[in-house]
């Protein structure tokens, strides 16, 4: 631990698993007070306890990135158990492959609900807490490199990562003479429960090819990511030494996308 966030407040959404569960123990690991918020409490819960027991600090909350009042809420909860924030994760995701020909109305209004407009609510939510303190803050969003790259079976969530690439650039010009910084990181295939379903459903649609082994075989560093490789990238995007940096989309992704 070398305890550069000590004492910060960071809310990480999507927490309980995957990614945002790497994340928030890194994050406590650097001494961090860590808000794990997310749709399943129970198992938010869990990564929580499992944080105290290691000797960091750790609530959770639930919270439905998609409800404004929820979203509110999980900043108070964090403001009311730690006295402030510091720095907000706008991390809570989800995909459902279809062919192009295939996509629906409705999977595409919840992967846009949940991964474009629960990153609105989230960096509005954090922007007013931040300007409540007097101004400075950083949110961190998580894109992808299907927001760089379209991919056929996930046009819906390519396009939603697209959508957070830009509105990552948006706020930080909405938000640069606050003092408040908001940048973004972009994994490529981490190796996370996510995964196992999309496995299943791409297979399902006769296009296995295109699931987690298909798509790992393009990574130049020749294995796919844990969320273990996300969190020092995470750590820095969270910390002092990231100042200097805002509107920026960082690949981690082991040289899948070369631009």
């Amino acid at each position: 631990m070398t305890a550069r966030l000590e004492s910060k407040t960071i809310i990480v959404t999507g927490a309980a698993s995957g990614i945002g569960a790497g994340i928030a123990r890194g994050m406590a690991a650097e001494g961090a007070n860590v808000v794990i918020a997310d749709l399943n409490l129970d198992a938010a819960e869990a990564v929580a306890a499992g944080i105290r027991d290691a000797g960091g600090s750790a609530i959770a909350v639930r919270v439905d990135v998609t409800d404004e009042e929820q979203v509110a809420a999980g900043v108070a909860a964090a403001v009311a158990e730690f006295g402030r924030l510091d720095v907000y994760f706008n991390n809570a995701g989800l995909n459902a492959p279809e062919n192009f020909l295939d996509i629906t109305k409705a999977k595409w209004d919840l992967i846009f609900s949940v991964n474009t407009f629960g990153v609105v609510l989230g960096t509005q939510a954090a922007a007013r807490q931040f300007l409540a303190q007097g101004g400075g803050g950083k949110v961190v969003n998580t894109a992808s490199i299907a927001g760089r790259q379209g991919f056929p079976s996930f046009a819906p969530y390519s396009a939603s990562k697209a959508a957070v690439i830009s509105l990552t650039q948006a706020a930080a010009r909405s938000f640069a003479a606050d003092g408040i910084t908001v940048n973004a990181f972009a994994p490529g295939v981490v190796e996370t429960p996510l995964w196992k379903q999309l496995d299943q459903d791409l297979a399902a649609m006769g296009q296995p090819e295109a699931g987690f082994e298909g798509m790992s075989g393009d990574i130049l560093l020749g294995r796919p990511a844990t969320p273990a490789d996300i969190v020092p990238t995470a750590i820095f995007l969270a910390s002092g030494d990231s100042d200097y940096i805002t509107g920026q989309v960082i690949p981690i992704e082991g040289g899948m996308v070369l631009v």
